[in-house]
């Protein structure tokens, strides 16, 4: 007689662990990356509509940057979710790949979508106002890091 299978949990060690090193590594860059676009549009950006403008925020590195914050804030928020991409980490495994996979590729077409429903005024969206045509780069961005959960799909 064979003993029946016991369920499964996600946390169990069979399957993996639930926090891993890579995990906790993915987690950090996708925060710190999202924390980088909003403390730039919050609190460094100059707002462009404001006449006449006023000092940019500190630190000043931040302000000579410019757009190239949005660069390293949606980098450090891919690279992150692609890191979490790997089988050491609970995305990177069995269900959670479909989910990384499928919420990639959602967040890749809704922005999309948004931009072009509001191409014609954007001013009211936080982020796409100054991104003007790269929203179309951080779409495809998205959906690219649902090809690499893709990738591990079993």
């Amino acid at each position: 007689m064979s003993k029946p299978k016991a369920k499964q949990e996600y946390g169990d060690l069979a399957t993996g662990p639930l926090v891993t090193p890579r995990f906790v590594v993915a987690i950090v860059l996708a925060v710190l990356g999202i924390a980088w676009i909003v403390y730039y549009y919050v609190a460094v950006r100059v707002d462009p509509t404001v006449i006449p403008a006023p000092d940019p925020g500190s630190p000043a590195f931040m302000a000579d940057l410019g757009n190239w914050n949005y660069l390293i804030g949606f980098g450090l928020l891919l690279i992150g979710l692609g890191v979490s991409a790997h089988p050491s980490t609970p995305l990177g495994r069995g269900r959670g790949v479909v989910v990384g996979m499928v919420a990639c590729f959602l967040i890749g077409l809704l922005w999309i979508c948004t931009y072009y429903v509001f191409s014609n005024d954007p001013s009211n969206i936080p982020v796409m106002n100054d991104l003007e045509q790269y929203n179309l780069v951080v779409g495809i961005a998205f959906m690219a890091v649902g090809f690499t959960f893709a990738t591990r799909w079993e």
